[in-house]
């Protein structure tokens, strides 16, 4: 019998991961967003909602919040930062009870594969467009409508999907929102504070 070795990840692809530097740390101060989608959660009084966040943050604040009693709402969190991902890590190693309701990975939201996902009461897509470059071209990945609308798809009919206006990328995303919002089937609801909200329809 012929033992085939794995691939060494070098030699997996010939274009490397566009990963994000910038790590946004334990101050949660830096996403507005994140601390505004909790808001919005209590404020209509949303629990037990399944919930996909896009970008963590090294405070992992959505996951942790999101596990309180008071919310019971379960997330799976995505990261493109290595030090973000390392901080759910040590989050998870010393709080193993937090992985109950909530888990982070590491990947490009952009090679995102509806197969590998369930299903979705609520996502976030704070930071639509600030990601996506060339650089991601190099392997294939989708585009910034492609992710909305994959997410859509995700999405059980009544939920919602959010955006954050308060995005350094939101001038390029909200033309990218205002085509899909013409032809998906959803419609926006109330906004609240820094966040744009839609409900899905059908």
């Amino acid at each position: 019998m012929t033992l085939h070795r794995p691939l060494e990840p070098e030699t997996m692809t010939a274009a490397a991961m566009n990963i994000w530097d910038v790590y946004w740390g334990l101050r949660v101060e830096q996403c507005p967003c994140d601390v505004h989608f909790v808001e919005w959660l209590e404020e209509l009084g949303l629990t037990g909602k399944r919930v996909y966040h896009f970008g963590t943050g090294g405070h992992h604040y959505v996951g942790i919040r999101c596990a309180e009693p008071e919310l019971d709402c379960t997330v799976l969190g995505i990261t493109a930062s290595p030090k973000e991902y390392d901080a759910f890590v040590k989050l998870a190693t010393g709080n193993p009870t937090i992985t109950k309701t909530y888990s982070a990975y590491f990947g490009d939201i952009y090679t995102s594969n509806a197969k590998l996902l369930p299903r979705f009461d609520i996502v976030t897509l704070f930071h639509a467009c600030e990601f996506r470059t060339e650089a991601n071209d190099a392997y294939g990945a989708l585009t910034d409508r492609e992710v909305i609308d994959l997410f859509t798809g995700q999405t059980d009919a009544g939920g919602y999907l959010l955006f954050y206006t308060g995005s350094f990328a939101y001038a390029t995303a909200e033309p990218i929102i205002a085509d899909w919002a013409k032809t998906a089937a959803v419609e926006e609801v109330a906004s609240f504070k820094t966040l744009r909200v839609f409900r899905k329809t059908g």
